[in-house]
């Protein structure tokens, strides 16, 4: 069903329009005879050959062409006359004075060599619509020309150019105008506007009469008209096909009837003039392109692109394997997740045969191919993270149960709790921070357990002292230990505890030095242990003391949709992440498989994926079993964020052959560790991407004859992610995270603003061994002045100022008249959100007291 609605919109799409027919001779062809890949600023120009078999082929339509230049293929003369073709001829005129008396010198033997082919001159085109020269000047050489050929003169100009200056008309013997609604914004099919019907060629209608009403002694010649094929929309003007096909034959059509002289623009496309001032439309004007191809037919419906059934064959035969998959694989899911998630696969399939296959409709330069082949790549891993997020999202949404539920489970009698060491790992934290979490695990309603404080490396023992000597009044239970130096960081620590582990430990369990844990932690939970398949039980990383502090707010709530969302859908395939708080891990199998890694700063993501490769069980239970304190201040949650990007690159790297061959990790869980972190790298690439805009744009403003706008093919899917991602993420919060609207957005916020930290993690993270451990400031530090606010982002500061003038260059510039100059607008406007939320997130930081102590 998908993949026929898939071809339906391809069909709907490229559906015949059906233009009045038109039938006999065009009045005449504006042309520049330059072949596809010829141009003249590299002096790279047709052979007569090529110039004969161009007239030829025009002269099956029309028995006049207008030419623009008689320096420039002089032969065309020759052979226009040979060919039996009449010819306004034109001589070029601009800024160059000396190259203007070439052009009138030629022009004025041209005439008289071929009297009988050239039938009428033009002096200069569009030379006062450009200000190349003051019109005192254009009439000397109107009159100049007029005495020295015999033919009739004129100048050519848009219509407006003529009421302007009026009295140009005395010094021509006829007035030759341009007319080009497309310019104007004026859509082929009529508009409502002021309660009349406007459309392109009822402008075009008006402005002619207007010019024979305004100059009624005198012929008027419409010296150019039409409409491009491809290129960027001008308000309500669009180019393509079937609006040139229709603008084309309803003028054609009118013309005949009030038997108007005009000259239709133009006869074949001319990629070289892409860019000079008009964008893209330039080449696009041709009712041949460049390989001398008439675009549409005369008579009959025209189709915009006529091998579209091919490209709806090929996306939906793309589509379709992986869609029957997924609807077998996953037929436990309700009907329109199935369907939901089919039809993303399809739009992903029907995007890549878009993407393939549009660069062929333009005359594309190296640069354009070269861009296309760096970035085609990207829109594929773009498109790969859509189906990932967008399998998220199906399996939130549309299940119809958890399969891998686990709850808190009745507690066991004495006898039956298995024994657990509890390990808890600090460093120079606050002392009185430390004390309410011993205080809350000596108030366990559970009797087999120990609890080890270890603190390493804190060199104050203003610090540390406090703990060990409140651990003494606690009881046997609790045992301090303080090491210094210790290599190693938190898994160093940890890895110490193992060692002084009593002997009848069977589980060991690792909190922060923040948590207050709930009394039925262990006894609701340590009889998953019983199945000796499960190595881990991992509870929710919460957060207490939040409410009244809008940052620790806002940080709590980001926090929160990873563990709601993210956890369940990973947990299906018993793929969980396991973080180094609220954790238990089976002792057996935490040692047997070798401790905890110090090869990497994310020692507890990196023992969860090994326990997985050693084919153990992960239980992930979602209840709130403790709740610790979200980082102090922005500093530290930028810092913790990075590290934990930073690690994921190392256990990335470490692993990477666990993840990417068979073996004992199934493929559910290969594929999340290979896919869960993409996310990251969409990060990672939107840092890449944004540093290569500010450049482009800064080169589109300073140098734009050098820097072209791209291609509206990279920039829709982007803009299209963009989207995708947020309401994604705003839908499945409000599906699952217990919040009010507030919260989701404050939360989406805190979530943004740390895009830099993290792509800074991930390259890092790919391009270095190892950094250092920053451990995350929980109590709040003092602050400094407003200005000292900004201090830890002042690198977004930065890349958000040079996005804003690139957004204030861009809309200044001629380029924001064209659709691609909007789009590009957008996205930089959408690129400087991360940067954007960086500063609100630290300043939030700043401004909000720390009530929660």
């Amino acid at each position: 069903m998908v993949a026929a609605l898939n071809i339906g919109l391809w069909w709907w799409g490229n559906r015949p329009h059906g233009p009045e027919d038109w039938h006999g001779q065009i009045s005449g062809f504006s042309v520049s005879l330059f072949q596809r890949y010829q141009n003249p600023f590299n002096q790279s120009f047709p052979s007569d050959d090529e110039i004969a078999g161009d007239l030829k082929l025009l002269h099956q339509y029309t028995g006049r062409i207008r030419t623009y230049s008689t320096v420039v293929n002089p032969q065309a003369f020759r052979l226009a006359q040979k060919e039996g073709l009449k010819m306004m001829a034109g001589a070029e005129i601009d800024t160059r004075l000396e190259h203007n008396e070439k052009e009138l010198d030629a022009l004025t033997a041209l005439s008289r060599r071929y009297p009988d082919t050239i039938e009428r001159v033009v002096i200069g085109n569009e030379v006062l619509f450009r200000n190349d020269l003051p019109v005192d000047k254009m009439i000397t050489y109107l009159d100049r020309a007029r005495a020295h050929i015999h033919q009739p003169v004129s100048i050519a100009e848009p219509d407006y150019i003529w009421l302007k200056y009026p009295e140009l008309a005395d010094h021509v013997d006829y007035i030759t105008i341009h007319l080009f609604p497309f310019w104007n914004g004026v859509a082929v099919s009529p508009q409502r506007v002021r309660g009349e019907d406007q459309g392109a060629v009822r402008q075009a209608e008006d402005a002619y009469l207007a010019i024979k009403q305004r100059f009624p002694n005198k012929l008027v010649v419409v010296g150019e008209i039409g409409w491009p094929s491809n290129g960027d929309h001008r308000e309500h003007a669009y180019p393509s096909i079937s609006d040139e096909a229709i603008f084309d034959r309803q003028w054609l059509i009118w013309a005949k009837r009030h038997n108007v002289d005009y000259y239709l623009f133009e006869a074949f496309d001319q990629p070289w003039k892409e860019g000079l001032g008009e964008g893209r439309t330039g080449a696009y004007w041709g009712v041949f392109n460049a390989d001398r191809q008439l675009k549409f037919p005369f008579t009959g419906p025209v189709t915009e692109d006529t091998g579209w059934p091919w490209k709806a064959l090929a996306a939906s035969l793309l589509a379709l394997l992986p869609m029957v998959w997924f609807g077998i694989r996953f037929s436990r899911f309700k009907l329109m997740g199935r369907l939901f998630f089919d039809m993303l696969i399809q739009l992903a399939c029907g995007l890549i045969v878009w993407s393939v296959t549009l660069p062929f409709n333009f005359y594309l330069s190296w640069v354009d191919w070269s861009m296309l082949v760096l970035l085609f790549p990207a829109q594929v891993a773009i498109l790969a993270i859509l189906l990932i997020n967008g399998f998220e999202f199906t399996e939130v949404l549309w299940r119809r149960r958890w399969i891998r539920h686990a709850e808190l489970l009745p507690p066991d009698s004495q006898e039956k709790q298995p024994f657990v060491s509890i390990h808890l790992a600090c460093y120079n934290e606050p002392p009185e921070m430390v004390i309410v979490t011993l205080d809350s695990l000596a108030a366990l309603e559970y009797e087999n357990f120990e609890v080890l404080v270890i603190d390493n490396n804190t060199k104050d023992p203003a610090i540390w002292k406090p703990v060990q000597e409140y651990c003494e009044k606690l009881g046997s239970k609790f045992r301090f230990f303080h090491l210094e130096p210790w290599p190693g960081f938190k898994a160093g620590a940890l890895n110490f505890g193992l060692k002084e582990t009593s002997p009848k430990a069977d589980v060991v369990a690792v909190i922060d030095a923040d948590y207050v844990v709930r009394k039925d932690w262990l006894s609701t939970l340590t009889g998953y242990f019983h199945d000796p398949k499960v190595a881990v039980v991992q509870c929710p990383q919460a957060h207490r003391d939040f409410e009244h502090n809008r940052f620790r707010r806002m940080t709590a709530w980001e926090y929160d949709g990873f563990f709601r969302i993210g956890m369940h859908h990973r947990n299906e395939r018993n793929a969980i992440i396991q973080h180094g708080t609220m954790t238990m891990v089976r002792r057996s199998a935490l040692e047997g498989t070798g401790g905890w890694s110090e090869w990497t700063i994310c020692e507890d993501a990196e023992l969860g994926l090994r326990l997985m490769h050693a084919g153990y069980d992960l239980v992930y239970v979602d209840e709130l079993m403790g709740k610790g304190l979200t980082p102090a201040d922005f500093k530290a949650y930028k810092s913790q964020r990075y590290r934990w990007a930073f690690g994921a690159m190392q256990i990335l790297k470490g692993r990477w052959s666990w993840m990417t061959r068979k073996g004992p990790l199934s493929s559910g869980q290969r594929f999340h560790f290979l896919t869960g972190w993409f996310s990251w790298f969409a990060d990672a690439l939107h840092l890449l991407f944004t540093l290569m805009a500010i450049f482009w744009t800064a080169g589109m403003v300073g140098l734009p004859q050098f820097f072209s706008l791209p291609m509206q093919l990279f920039l829709i899917p982007v803009i299209g992610f963009f989207f995708a991602k947020a309401i994604f993420g705003v839908v499945l919060y409000r599906v699952r995270v217990p919040c009010s609207w507030y919260d989701t957005i404050m939360a989406s916020l805190a979530s943004m603003s740390l895009s830099h930290a993290i792509a800074r993690g991930i390259l890092h993270g790919l391009t270095r061994k190892k950094t250092s451990f920053v451990v995350t400031a929980k109590s709040r530090r003092l602050g400094g002045s407003n200005f000292a606010a900004f201090t830890p982002v002042r690198e977004e500061m930065l890349m958000f100022i040079a996005l804003l003038l690139c957004v204030i260059g861009m809309a200044k510039s001629t380029a924001a008249h064209f659709t691609e100059g909007q789009l590009w607008i957008f996205i930089l406007a959408a690129q400087s959100i991360p940067y954007f939320s960086a500063l609100v997130g630290a300043w939030i930081a700043h401004r909000s007291g720390d009530k929660a102590g």
